[in-house]
């Protein structure tokens, strides 16, 4: 993912890596955040796919 300015600019489903750029953190932590109860993540077989629009809302209310 190339370095983005906007929410807009974010693609339409996020990797974990996505997400580990976007808050900053390492790809450890940001593998440890999708497993975390209310994250929103799906899992594809062994993808973890973390759709924009649910990273958006959970990001207004990580709780």
């Amino acid at each position: 993912m190339e370095k983005t300015c906007t929410i807009d600019a974010l693609p339409l489903s996020l990797t974990v890596e996505d997400i580990a750029k976007v808050l900053g953190l390492s790809k450890k932590n940001a593998y440890e955040l999708c497993h975390s109860k209310g994250f929103p993540c799906v899992r594809a077989g062994r993808r973890m796919i973390i759709p924009k629009l649910a990273f958006i809302k959970w990001m207004e209310s990580p709780n």
